[in-house]
């Protein structure tokens, strides 16, 4: 089997296609209304997670809602069972990946219902699962998602720490398309600070001078909604990190924008640590995240997060933690 496009380098980079499941399952129709009795709020958060942000895998699965691997797939292949979920396992050119998770066609049947709709107008179609596999994105997505998992899960164990608000790329652009179309949106707090950022997930796939191209339209939205969230830039090596610096130096300046970088040589395990180096007049040393707001004054959480009627529980905002009651399972 011939590979599918992927990024050369990064998440993603060594995968080649391989959209089957790795489990069958059983013939018989999953009745829906039978997993009424079945699922446990943790189930349904997950189902909405999935519906969220597409793909997630095992590893992030279990940092973000167990507290260990093996009770997470454990439940994961349950789920599995009863079509609540699908996954794929991508091959890989060594070693051998994680188990990746979508949302099944249960899931989506239970979430559809949840709202009223159809599963058309949920968006989830029997093609949804491999649609995801082959995607020349699947290393971009799964990199935004892990970086955002590892703050959010940072939180179970952190006091007075949580990732409280984290929007995907397709709720973004819902919201603000029309402006700016980031890779995410998120809330980052550490105590009594709180830090509103976008982030543009860079994996060396585009010319820098399309990446400068992006920040007129954050300085709109800023100028626009009069407030002004923080740009984070995260790059996949510190080479391309300092080409990007060196690039969006003047632009940054003079659109008044906050802009920090860094890249997965530093940010591997701990994204929430000394690693973000701002741009712009001042001090560029590389710090923390919630020591970013200490140094713009400016700072503020983007416009059109409150909820309107036009909002459906699909279109509100997922906690990026499950529920509380369930923290021990």
């Amino acid at each position: 089997m011939s590979a599918l496009p992927r990024p050369a380098v990064g998440p993603g980079s060594r995968y080649t296609a391989r959209a089957a499941t790795t489990r069958s399952r059983p013939a018989r129709h999953t009745d829906v209304a039978a997993l009424a009795r079945t699922l446990t709020p943790r189930d349904l958060w997950l189902a909405r997670m999935l519906h969220e942000h597409r793909v997630l895998t095992t590893h992030q699965i279990a940092n973000l809602a167990y507290t260990s691997l093996r009770s997470a797939q454990r439940r994961l292949r349950t789920l599995h069972q009863h079509a609540v979920l699908d996954s794929f396992r991508p091959l890989t050119q060594t070693g051998s990946a994680p188990e990746h998770y979508t949302l099944g066609p249960a899931g989506a049947a239970v979430l559809a219902a949840h709202t009223g709709c159809d599963l058309a107008s949920l968006g989830w179609r029997p093609s949804h699962t491999g649609r995801i596999a082959y995607s020349p994105s699947l290393g971009h997505d799964l990199g935004v998602n892990e970086l955002l998992t590892r703050l959010a899960a940072h939180g179970r164990t952190t006091p007075r720490t949580a990732l409280s608000l984290w929007l995907s790329e397709r709720s973004c652009a819902r919201r603000w398309g029309d402006i700016v179309r980031p890779d995410a949106y998120a809330h980052y707090r550490e105590g009594d600070r709180l830090l509103p950022f976008f982030l543009e997930y860079d994996t060396g796939s585009q010319t820098l001078s399309r990446v400068a191209a992006k920040l007129p339209g954050y300085a709109s939205f800023a100028a626009a909604a009069d407030v002004r969230p923080a740009l984070l830039i995260h790059t996949r090596t510190a080479s391309r990190d300092q080409g990007i610096r060196c690039r969006l130096a003047a632009p940054a300046r003079e659109l008044n924008l906050y802009i920090a970088t860094s890249s997965a040589d530093f940010t591997t395990t701990s994204p929430w640590g000394p690693w973000w180096s701002p741009i712009g007049p001042g001090d560029t040393r590389r710090t923390t995240l919630t020591s970013l707001t200490a140094r713009w004054s400016q700072l503020g959480p983007a416009s059109a997060l409150e909820p309107t009627d036009a909002d459906t529980t699909l279109t509100l905002p997922v906690p990026p933690l499950p529920p509380e009651a369930e923290a021990e399972a």
